[in-house]
């Protein structure tokens, strides 16, 4: 059996290459297209890591460019030729306001020579806002906030986004006609579908707004009358697949969570330690997925079964929480403090939680790791781990208990990293 001298170190290599195998810079630059060759080339897009895909672009680019990305404050990166402009997430404001506005002008007039490179990733649809007619940037707001309490996934939450925009759901791309659009996204879905990564501003969309209505239905959204008026109509209907100006664009996901989750397996191998990689596409409260991994955990250190120790347990995806406390922290740090509750101080069980993006809802830090001695170390602190997680605030654990991760933006989004590693 292998001896690991610094599990948590172990773990914190094991996100980080998982991030850097999704990064632009490694992903990216194979998929970057030929210049067009009788017009011009235009660069426009929206997330995460959008400033460092244009960057990219700029790096792989024989010849002059222009255009405009936007992505979240604090993820920006110098660009000699492409605008950079940075706006709010997860909730949009009036500097993605504007700069879906400008993004939309600039794209008019295009002629059948030109070439549009669209670079999407996850954070998109918050920060290329642009409501559409009859419905204003505060009704969107508002219902952003309420979707993201309520614990609705991501694609039923980009579903109503592409409904309420003047810009998602393939409206981007209709404006570029009849300009050939290629658009390369780094995926933080689960399954990968490109038509959903930030709310598919490029590709046709096959939801409705009866669709859209029914989920803010579900979750019980208050809802302005001109924001019922508008899906109820069919107003806000989005471009369909089979829709002729889609024809001669073409679209390629260059990163996913699979590939991450795979770097993070072969950093678990060459340390001499057994990866499986439960899934990509892992989805659910995140405190309910955490107690699947410690029942999982408990059981392969009590039985080796159904793996064998040592071994690490790897998944990705996207998990949420319902709010319905006052406390700090996101997703991440509300799975782990859940499995740190169900693990109880198990020897030889570590684990790590965080966004491959950096930023863990809307704190400072990725996530968080859980060691054996957490729960002790938390129990001399005072800290009521039970009580702590019922007011959603993981962060408040494990920022007393020194175990934060904080890695600063990552400009790059393919979701949640777990790892559970046994000894």
């Amino acid at each position: 059996m292998p001896s690991i001298a610094n599990p948590r170190q172990l773990l914190l290599d094991m996100y980080s290459n998982a991030v850097n195998a999704v990064s632009a810079e490694k992903c990216m630059p194979r998929f970057v297209p030929a210049p067009a060759t009788n017009g011009r080339t235009l660069v426009i897009g929206a997330g995460k890591g959008a400033a460092a895909m244009a960057k990219v672009v700029e790096q792989n680019w024989p010849g002059e460019l222009s255009g405009l990305v936007v992505t979240r404050y604090g993820h920006g990166v110098a660009c000699t030729q492409i605008e950079v402009v940075e706006a709010a997430h997860p909730v949009p404001d009036q500097a993605g306001r504007d700069a879906a506005v400008r993004m939309m002008q600039m794209v008019r007039g295009l002629t059948e020579n030109d070439l549009v490179i669209c670079l999407i990733s996850g954070g998109g649809s918050a920060l290329l806002t642009l409501p559409a007619e009859g419905i204003t940037l505060e009704q969107k707001q508002a219902i952003n906030k309420a979707l993201l309490k309520s614990g609705a996934t991501i694609f039923e939450i980009n579903c109503v986004r592409k409904h309420l925009s003047a810009i998602k759901g393939g409206r981007l791309a209709l404006a570029c006609a009849p300009a050939r659009v290629v658009t390369l996204l780094i995926s933080d879905i689960p399954g990968d579908d490109p038509r959903i990564i930030a709310s598919g501003p490029t590709l046709p969309d096959a939801s409705t707004c009866a669709e859209a209505l029914a989920v803010l239905q579900k979750y019980g959204i208050d809802l302005p009358d001109a924001v019922r008026l508008h899906l109820r109509s069919g107003a806000g209907e989005t471009p369909k697949p089979g829709d002729a100006r889609f024809a001669h664009n073409i679209d390629h996901v260059i990163a996913t969570a699979r590939d991450a989750l795979e770097a993070a397996a072969g950093t678990a191998r060459a340390a001499g330690i057994t990866p499986y990689i439960l899934s990509d596409a892992m989805e659910g409260e995140a405190r309910d997925v955490a107690l699947v991994h410690a029942a999982l955990a408990k059981q392969v250190a009590r039985h080796d079964h159904p793996f064998r120790k040592p071994c690490v347990i790897i998944s990705g995806g996207e998990t949420t929480v319902t709010v319905r406390g006052q406390g700090r922290g996101g997703r991440n740090t509300e799975f782990l403090l859940s499995l740190a509750v169900a693990l109880d101080g198990r020897p030889g069980v570590y684990a790590i939680a965080c966004d491959t993006d950096g930023i863990d809802g809307s704190e400072n830090n990725a996530g968080a790791v859980y060691l054996p001695d957490s729960m002790a170390r938390a129990e001399k602190q005072e800290l009521q781990a039970r009580a702590l997680l019922a007011n959603n605030d993981g962060y408040s654990f494990f920022s007393a208990l020194g175990d934060l991760v904080v890695s600063g933006p990552t400009r790059t989004n393919v979701n949640d990293f777990r790892a559970v590693l046994i000894l």
